[in-house]
């Protein structure tokens, strides 16, 4: 006797916990990963206060980390005021969003289709696919499971508004699509997607009862129009976005990837993610631009690989709807992410892959469902097929999500799968290099540098590492190679300054500071260095001249209000320097104090 649909529903929402958690619960005794999870939580002094109106106030005005993601902060903030600093927590409420994305995922396909057993096979492919446990098994990706889950809920906002349009219901739409763009701008090309669903499974794009001559020009534009409010969302969520990765210096340059790479790796990744999806192994934290640029080979393969698929999408999506949105769907989600616009040095993220893959999902279970018509024993033998596809993914997804034990363990385990990747090289350097292992650090950062000199990163890297051994000229030296490969490169700049200031060449050191605050004039710390090396070249007016900025951009630094008044008193002008120290007693009474007494005393 068949199931009633409350029964069949309850199951299918059991099995996708159940599988979720067989997968992603071994997270719970995992530490936070190096890269990231300390400037997202561990290492975050915002974030470490928990839950706060000052830090709420941040995560909205900040662009921290290069993007600017409040909703994604504050769950971090929330984290830390339940749970505290304890990472198993932390990974576990990552867990708890994935598999809730899941089964909203199976609600909206359900709800729009009216197949149960087909959403619930895309629902069990995205929790259970190995190339979402970057996205999981990862803190900082908190970004990614908040976007989907609010994404999702826009969908369901969508449907509700599509089968019954009222003002309300367009309200949570756009209210969820806001909370969607206030996680991560991931889902900026969200109505472009709807407009997918409106061909299918919605059906609102080419009704069928519409003559096809007024099809286009009586249906598709009102589709558009409805969207104008969340093209506008989008719209500004690009330029938010676009705004704070550039202030951090995150946006790379066409001299450092030319367009002609950048529009090449494209389309060699979206071949790649391709292939991943159907066979994920092995996967990698980092997939670096190969040294060497793209082999024209596969980049033609590609694009033929991809002009094939999108052909016979299209043959063959006239009485398959389902072909042309599910692709169309994993083209376009992946367009904010595929590197046209190049964010950082990777060629490829598997975690990019979280929502684009959805569209893959829906050709296999909408096409799997079709095969072997009017078979007696069909329904039986696709469900084993399907039960043997999730367990196969299962296990390689635990598999995966067992390397996520130390960072350590998944940078060897980086290095074991991929040929010269100096991304993992150069993070494992740094894992050495917070563990007190320079010389291992070293060498770590140097083995990148012979796959990739040209890199200013590692260059840098390699001169804090010498730096710590007390090899100064080394560390000079590396340094110089930095920022003459990237002359905009700020913290090189400024580390190098600092250990000419430590070896009494100041003269060097000043124009080092000075190009640091070329670079960036609202750095504080960096003017109170300038003024300290002109201070030290006996240079007093230039000195109090960059102090003065210093507290301009910063009225709270006090190193600078010190200084300054050392400065002062140096240069004779006792009188200044004793009403610098009076406001210095505002914010720092203990030390003002002294410097006062000091002062006053005539030393």
């Amino acid at each position: 006797m068949p199931a009633a649909p409350s029964q069949r529903s309850a199951l299918i929402v059991i099995v996708l916990v159940a599988m979720t958690a067989a997968v992603y619960w071994q997270t719970g005794d995992h530490p936070f990963f190096l890269v990231d999870d300390g400037e997202y939580v561990q290492e975050n002094p915002v974030v470490l206060e928990g839950l706060t109106l000052r830090g709420v106030d941040w995560a909205f005005t900040s662009f921290h980390a290069a993007n600017w993601h409040p909703l994604a902060w504050i769950s971090h903030m929330a984290d830390v005021e339940v749970f505290g600093p304890d990472p198993g927590r932390h990974h576990l409420v990552n867990v708890l969003i994935h598999g809730l994305n899941a089964l909203l995922l199976f609600l909206v396909l359900h709800g729009m289709t009216g197949a149960p057993w087909r959403s619930a096979l895309v629902a069990a492919l995205f929790a259970v696919h190995p190339l979402h446990v970057e996205s999981v098994a990862w803190v900082a990706e908190r970004k990614d499971l908040l976007c989907a889950f609010f994404g999702f809920l826009t969908i369901g906002a969508y449907t509700r508004y599509v089968r019954k349009p009222a003002v309300g219901r367009y309200a949570a739409l756009l209210l969820s699509y806001v909370l969607c763009l206030l996680s991560k701008p991931m889902l900026v090309t969200l109505p472009v997607l709807l407009l997918l669903l409106d061909y299918w499974p919605l059906g609102r794009l080419f009704p069928t009862d519409c003559p096809r001559t007024a099809r286009a020009s009586g249906w598709l534009l009102p589709r558009v129009v409805e969207k104008i409010p969340l093209f506008l969302l989008s719209a500004a969520s690009c330029i938010l976005t676009l705004v704070a990765q550039g202030s951090a210096g995150a946006v790379t340059s066409l001299t450092r990837f030319p367009l002609g790479l950048r529009v090449g790796n494209a389309v060699v990744s979206y071949a790649g993610y391709l292939l991943g999806a159907v066979w994920p192994s092995p996967l990698a934290v980092y997939y670096p631009f190969p040294a060497g640029g793209i082999p024209a080979w596969k980049v033609a393969g590609a694009c033929a690989s991809l002009a094939v698929a999108t052909l016979m999408v299209f043959l063959r999506g006239r009485n398959r709807p389902w072909l042309v949105t599910g692709w169309l769907w994993y083209l376009g989600a992946l367009v904010p992410v595929i590197g046209l616009v190049q964010v950082g040095e990777q060629a490829m993220v598997d975690r990019y892959t979280y929502l684009p893959l959805i569209g893959l999902f829906l050709v296999i279970a909408w096409e799997g469902g079709e095969v072997l018509p009017g078979w007696r024993f069909r329904r039986q033998a696709l469900g084993i097929a399907a039960a043997a596809i999730l367990a196969v993914l299962s296990a390689a997804a635990w598999v995966q999500v067992g390397y996520w034990t130390n960072s350590t363990t998944l940078i060897r385990h980086t290095l074991s799968v991929t040929r010269d990747n100096w991304m993992a090289w150069n993070v494992l350097g740094i894992f050495h290099g917070r563990e007190g292992r320079h010389s291992e650090a070293v060498d770590c950062f140097r083995e990148g540098l012979r796959i990739n000199p040209d890199v200013p990163e590692l260059w840098r890297n390699l001169g804090i590492a010498y730096a710590f051994r007390k090899d100064t000229p080394r560390a000079i030296d590396a340094l110089r190679q930095a920022v003459r490969r990237n002359p905009d490169y700020r913290d090189a700049w400024l580390r190098m300054g600092r250990l000419y200031a430590a070896s009494g060449r100041f003269g060097e050191a000043v124009g080092c500071f000075r190009e640091s605050v070329r670079i960036r004039p609202a750095d504080a710390a960096a003017w109170t260095d300038l003024g300290n090396a002109y201070d030290d070249l006996g240079r007093p007016d230039e000195a109090i001249t960059s102090y003065h900025q210093a507290l301009r951009i910063d009225p709270g630094l006090v190193i600078a209000w010190q200084n300054l008044g050392a400065a002062l008193a140096k240069a004779g002008k006792r009188e200044d320097a004793m009403a610098v120290y009076v406001r210095l007693r505002q914010i720092a009474p203990e030390e003002a104090r002294w410097l006062l007494a000091r002062i006053e005393s005539g030393r």
